[in-house]
C-alpha cells in the first residue's frame, strides 16, 4: 500500500456508505412517510462520515470484507446521526444549523425529530444484527454489545449528560477528558473495534493497540472541534460557530488556551500513530485518518 491514495479511498468509502445508508433506511414513501423522510434527512447527504471511515480503515488491518464493513459502519453512523438530532433540539443545545442545512427539528418539528432519533437508534441495531458480519456468533454478539455500551449512559449519552450538567462550572482537565472520552470518544472507539471484528481474529495485543489508537483519535477529534469552534465560521463548519463560548461550556481551549489545545491535539496524534507502528502498511488508512482528523478545518 505504498501508493495509497487517501483522498480516493475516502471518496470511495463515502460513496459506498451513502448507497448503503440509503438502502438500509426505510423509503420516504413508506408509511409513516414524514417520519421516514425525517430519518433520511438526518442521515443522508451530509457529513464527512468519519466513523464509517474509521470502521473501514480498521477493517483493512483485519483483512475484512467491505460488504461486511459497510453494515457495521452504517450502524455506527445511524447512532451518530440520532445523537445529533437529539443534541440539536431546544431541550439540549437548541441549534438551528447542522451539516450546512436546517436541523431536523427546524425542518420537521420537534415531535418528528424526537421520533426520528429514536427510530434511528433502533434501526442501527437492526442493521448490525440482520446478517452475519463477524467470524463467529459470539463475536457478532460482542459487536452488538460494543455499540450498545458506546451509545448508552456509560458512553455517548453519559458524556452528553456530563456536558449538560457542566455548563457554567469549571472542570479540571481530567474531568473534561472523561466527559469527551464518553461523549465523543466512545462511539469513535466503537467504530474502530467493530471494523476489527469484521475480519480475521486479532490477538489481544493487536486489539489493544487499535483501542489505544481509537481513544487517542477520539479525544483529538474533540480537541480539534473545540479549536474550530473558536477559529472557524459557521459557513465553514456547517453548524453554528462559537456556541461553546456563548453557552459558557468548558472546552480544551478554555482550559489550555488555543496554543495549548493545538499542542494537545498534536500529542494525541503522535500517540495514536505510535500505537499503529506494528501493523505496518495495513494501518496506512488509520494513520491517514489520524492526520485528517487533527489537520481538518471543518
Amino acid at each position: 500500500m505504498a501508493d495509497f491514495d487517501f483522498k480516493s479511498w475516502m471518496s470511495d468509502v463515502q460513496t459506498r456508505m451513502e448507497a448503503c445508508l440509503s438502502a438500509s433506511l426505510p423509503p420516504a414513501t413508506q408509511l409513516p412517510e414524514r417520519l421516514h423522510d425525517a430519518m433520511r434527512y438526518s442521515v443522508l447527504d451530509g457529513g464527512k462520515r468519519v466513523r464509517p471511515l474509521l470502521t473501514f480503515a480498521a477493517g483493512l488491518v483485519a483483512d475484512a470484507d467491505a460488504d461486511k464493513l459497510q453494515y457495521a459502519a452504517a450502524a455506527v453512523e445511524m447512532i451518530h446521526a440520532y445523537s445529533l438530532v437529539h443534541d440539536d433540539m431546544p431541550a439540549m443545545d437548541n441549534d438551528v444549523l447542522r451539516r450546512g442545512k436546517p436541523t431536523v427539528h427546524v425542518a420537521f418539528g420537534e415531535a418528528s425529530a424526537l421520533l426520528a432519533g429514536d427510530a434511528l437508534q433502533a434501526q442501527a441495531f437492526d442493521v448490525l444484527s440482520a446478517r452475519p458480519l463477524a467470524a463467529t456468533p459470539a463475536d457478532q454478539l460482542k459487536m452488538v454489545s460494543l455499540l450498545a455500551r458506546a451509545a448508552g449512559s456509560l458512553g455517548m449519552c453519559g458524556g452528553q449528560g456530563v456536558d449538560l450538567y457542566s455548563v457554567g462550572r469549571e472542570l479540571s482537565l481530567p474531568e473534561l477528558e472523561l466527559m469527551h472520552i464518553l461523549k465523543t470518544g466512545a462511539l469513535i472507539r466503537c467504530a474502530v473495534l467493530l471494523g476489527s471484528y469484521c475480519g480475521r481474529p486479532l490477538s489481544d495485543d493487536e486489539r489493544a493497540r487499535l483501542d489505544t489508537y481509537a481513544k487517542c483519535v477520539g479525544l483529538a477529534f474533540q480537541v480539534v472541534d473545540d479549536i474550530l469552534d473558536c477559529e472557524a465560521d459557521s459557513a465553514t463548519l456547517g453548524k453554528t460557530a462559537g456556541k461553546d463560548a456563548a453557552n459558557n461550556k468548558p472546552t480544551y481551549v478554555s482550559l489550555l488556551g488555543l496554543g495549548g489545545a493545538k499542542q494537545k491535539a498534536a500529542d494525541l496524534k503522535a500517540e495514536a500513530l505510535n500505537a499503529l507502528a506494528p501493523f505496518g502498511e495495513k494501518a496506512v488508512a488509520l494513520a491517514a485518518l489520524a492526520e485528517f482528523i487533527v489537520e481538518r478545518r471543518s
